[in-house]
């Protein structure tokens, strides 16, 4: 017999800033941004940050061109759910290595916006059985955590340290949203619609996907029901909480 899934634990709400930094346009939208609406509707400040402006997502349509789409998609979905900061790091897509140059330009931005939670995506090995992860997100994620820490420590990335820019240690935790580890998660049941729209305004990038009939509204139903079955609220997003206070929180 298989094991009930142990309920999910309500993720903390008692902060202010936060900062979204995912490999692509449209990362943030399968599943997450209802969860961002929420927040912004709480009053709270979120930027996004896009690793690369996901040039090479659509086979009919060069790079240079993509880019610009992609990117104003981005914007526009962001705007739906209340972020008017969307910054584009311009890392190459499909091609992202983990490495100093990434985290480099994650410390900085972290040091920037000096967010109290980091939230990016799954960078597990795959999104749950037979669903494997792209080699962007898992790079993605692994650089977030070490550059939230390097943001932290003044003698990692000196150079950056001009013009006021200090560093910032104050990340509380990073949270990948869509984890199958995840053990958390945030009632959307009221911003469902939202995030729908959200996804929707990635229009031009599904129809180059090619995916006939597909229906962004029935693919977050199928997950976020999910996440409500385990909160017991009608639709919840998941994460998994990496705690950055030593010794780890109740958080967790």
């Amino acid at each position: 017999m298989h094991e009930k899934p142990h309920p999910f634990k309500p993720l903390p709400e008692d902060w202010e800033r936060a900062l979204v930094i995912v490999a692509h346009p449209d990362d943030v939208e399968y599943g997450a941004a209802g969860a961002i609406a929420r927040w912004t509707g709480q009053g709270k400040s979120i930027s996004y940050v896009m690793v690369t402006s996901g040039e090479a997502g659509i086979d009919g349509l060069h790079p240079d061109e993509c880019r610009a789409l992609r990117e104003a998609e981005e914007v526009e979905s962001a705007r739906i759910v209340g972020v008017d900061s969307v910054e584009f790091l311009g890392f190459p897509d499909g091609i992202l290595t983990y490495g100093l140059e990434l985290r480099a330009a994650i410390a900085r931005v972290v040091r920037q916006h000096r967010p109290e939670i980091v939230i990016t995506g799954n960078f597990r090995d795959s999104f749950g059985p037979g669903a494997l992860n792209q080699a962007d997100h898992i790079a993605t994620g692994r650089a977030v955590l070490d550059g939230v820490r390097d943001a932290g420590n003044r003698w990692i990335f000196p150079e950056q340290l001009v013009d006021g820019l200090e560093p910032w240690g104050g990340v509380r935790a990073v949270w990948a949203a869509g984890s199958p580890e995840g053990r958390h998660a945030v009632d959307v049941t009221e911003t469902f619609d939202v995030g729908v729209a959200s996804l929707e305004a990635h229009d031009a990038y599904i129809k180059g996907l090619g995916w006939e009939g597909w229906s962004a509204r029935d693919f977050l139903e199928g997950i976020l029901r999910q996440g409500g079955a385990r909160m017991g609220s009608t639709y919840a997003a998941a994460f998994e909480v990496y705690s950055l206070i030593w010794g780890g929180t109740d958080e967790d």
